[in-house]
């Protein structure tokens, strides 16, 4: 099974916008970057401006946060590029005429639900800026 890494990829351009506010800051550098290719980071960047975290004019590689680093927070990401797509999946091809598939399932689910819960209000607390500090702590070391 495949992990999204959307929350990762889209942190890690709002990051490079950020701190690279003369640099080149194309689909194709970002996606250098990334490991990624342009046409998907355009797209992650389409969602970014919808969500109203970045501005920026098809055409121009000038992209820059709608917001101060401080007033952007992980869940504010994390809902931009994922939606209300849950962190974890119950498993729905168990066998419906046994109890125990279907009932194990329906606790599991009220238990992913506390864990969603938990992790959105855990990013809700890290903030865009966070993670620059830390990064440019890392990267002075």
């Amino acid at each position: 099974m495949a992990h999204s890494t959307k929350l990762s990829d889209a942190m890690h351009i709002l990051v490079f916008i950020e701190t690279n506010p003369n640099g080149d800051l194309t689909s194709d550098a970002i996606a250098t970057s990334l490991a990624s290719n342009p046409s998907s980071v355009r797209q992650m960047m389409g969602k970014l401006k919808r969500a109203g975290l970045i501005s920026c004019v098809t055409g121009h590689a000038q992209p820059a946060l709608a917001r101060r680093p401080d007033a952007i927070t992980m869940l504010d990401v994390y809902r931009a590029v994922e939606g209300d797509k849950p962190l974890l999946h119950l498993d729905t091809h168990t066998n419906p005429e046994c109890g125990l598939g279907v009932n194990v399932q329906l606790v599991i689910g009220e238990r992913f639900g506390e864990v969603q819960q938990a992790a959105e209000q855990a990013m809700d607390r890290v903030t865009l800026a966070q993670v620059i500090e830390q990064y440019e702590r890392r990267i002075a070391k």
